[in-house]
């Protein structure tokens, strides 16, 4: 995958090298396959934790956790609720988590061949606003932040229903991530 990765932006990372006098990118990226939960990487700077998640058809699927000496992130990555990510996610400051709100997915599906499958493709591996909150509130992380919104550009789920749903069990502070946001 990583060698197709390369191949697929072969240009780009020419033009940078040429242009910007960057290094060459392939001898830097030291690529493998994770096999199981678990420390993935440390060094003095950062450690990274997986921990397997439920992204049906997916398996293995990992969320990650990332600590260093003042600050500690979760990325959920797809998943349905995981006592695993819990886990994982326990104490941390923030919880970065992929969201879906249920009742708008008809919507999202209504115009598509496959809507029944795709509906239930998307309901079978993603976790609702009301879950994420569970999960937020079960791990104790200081702020949540909603990402990979599903659906995304529904004007008729605002922002204040996102909040309303996780709010049910977290009584943190969220935010709702969108394209460039920066905290």
């Amino acid at each position: 995958m990583t060698r197709l990765f390369l191949e697929m932006n072969a240009v780009d990372i020419a033009t940078r090298m040429a242009d910007e006098q960057r290094v060459q990118l392939a001898p830097l990226i030291r690529a493998h396959d994770l096999a199981a939960p678990g420390k993935v990487f440390e060094d003095e700077r950062v450690k990274v934790t997986a921990a397997l998640i439920d992204h049906p058809p997916i398996t293995p699927a990992f969320a990650y956790r990332f600590d260093t000496a003042d600050r500690s992130i979760v990325i959920s990555g797809d998943t349905k609720y995981s006592g695993n990510l819990i886990a994982l996610a326990r104490g941390a400051d923030v919880l970065v988590h992929e969201s879906i709100y249920p009742e708008a997915v008809d919507r999202l599906v209504q115009n598509v061949a496959n809507a029944p499958d795709l509906k239930r493709s998307i309901l079978s591996h993603h976790t609702s606003a009301e879950d994420v909150g569970r999960v937020a509130a079960a791990a104790g992380v200081k702020l949540l932040v909603l990402s990979h919104l599903i659906p995304a550009e529904d004007p008729q789920v605002t922002e204040r229903m996102w909040l309303d749903a996780v709010g049910k069990h977290f009584k943190g502070p969220v935010v709702i991530g969108s394209d460039l946001a920066s905290l």
